[in-house]
């Protein structure tokens, strides 16, 4: 019949399906806080503390000068009777292959439009690309230490060579027995280092897992019943620090450092790393810090940020200046 009315074929979602309780007078449904709790790691000491200098060129080069024109004995000669020695200063190029490190993040526009529809999670989008630059960083504070190219000639990897793996190349390494005392390896060892007479060295912080740092607490107490005191590090931040012939050295934990093995087991294998700090740099090229770049909206209609850091890491002097002293457990 003309202007009849049609049945409607409108299809409604279950609430059941969403409702957390459905009872007399009551609907509850799921509501969540607005903030997202979020503890996740971000950043190690290390980064910040070692120099952030350009780089310049690819790879980033500089001269290393590893002995001063010293005439020695020769030098001594008969007032009367000169005749001089010929010296020259010893010099060497060095460089360091700049590496990449990139990550990429796709907001879909009906996801971000429902967002904003929604009024729910309003900051989430900043969030996660602020998330995305923290990742960056995160691999990037990583492979300062663990970074696995063995090379800064001939790179053989896309990675950093990790300072582990340059300073371990310097072959400046020692390790403390099971029955050995941790402390008293690492003080002689930093005046072995001091004492050099080819280089001024001063170290100028250890830098361990925290689990190392722990037995090095513990035998301080145990032995010595001593508590060790505190320094500053950074912004606020501050860290047990060991008295040695180099001063109040900082014991500065360090998340990424790895370790072997269960302590106690007589097996285990922790590594501490007592570190010139004035000679460990990173050469960046652009920006010391991630930078973000957007991308043209494709046929997918997805907003893409790509996040982008260059550089490497050089340890300086890493035959002389720096020390890995590996603790049997």
């Amino acid at each position: 019949m003309e202007g009849a009315s049609k049945p409607m074929n409108a299809i409604f979602a279950d609430i059941h399906a969403a409702a957390d309780y459905i009872g007399p007078g009551a609907i509850e449904v799921p509501l969540y806080q607005t903030e997202i709790f979020d503890i996740c790691r971000r950043s190690s000491p290390f980064g910040q503390r070692i120099k952030q200098v350009p780089a310049t060129g690819h790879p980033s080069r500089f001269f290393e000068e590893t002995a001063i024109p010293n005439p020695g004995t020769s030098g001594f000669v008969n007032p009367r009777s000169i005749v001089a020695p010929v010296v020259s200063p010893t010099r060497v190029e060095r460089s360091v292959p700049l590496k990449a490190i990139v990550s990429q993040i796709n907001y879909n526009l009906f996801d971000i439009e429902l967002g904003d529809q929604q009024k729910q999670f309003a900051y989430l989008q900043a969030k996660d690309l602020a998330d995305t630059v923290s990742g960056v960083m995160v691999a990037h504070d990583v492979a300062l230490w663990n970074g696995n190219d063995t090379s800064l000639s001939t790179p053989t990897t896309t990675q950093y060579m990790g300072a582990i793996n340059q300073i371990v190349g310097g072959g400046n390494t020692l390790t403390i027995g099971t029955t050995s005392s941790i402390v008293d390896g690492l003080k002689s060892t930093v005046a072995q280092m001091v004492a050099s007479n080819g280089f001024h060295v001063r170290p100028t912080a250890i830098y361990a897992n925290p689990v190392l740092l722990d037995l090095i607490d513990r035998e301080m107490k145990t032995e010595f019943n001593v508590v060790l005191d505190s320094v500053e590090i950074t912004g606020g931040v501050r860290a047990k620090a060991l008295a040695t012939q180099a001063g109040e050295l900082p014991l500065i934990p360090d998340w990424s450092i790895p370790y072997t093995g269960t302590p106690g087991s007589g097996s285990a294998q922790l590594p501490a790393y007592i570190v010139t700090e004035d000679l460990i740099e990173y050469h960046w090229l652009g920006d010391p810090t991630p930078r973000i770049f957007q991308l043209g909206l494709p046929g997918s209609l997805t907003y893409q940020y790509v996040a982008v850091k260059f550089g490497a890491v050089i340890v300086k002097g890493a035959n002389y200046a720096h020390y890995q002293v590996v603790v049997d457990r």
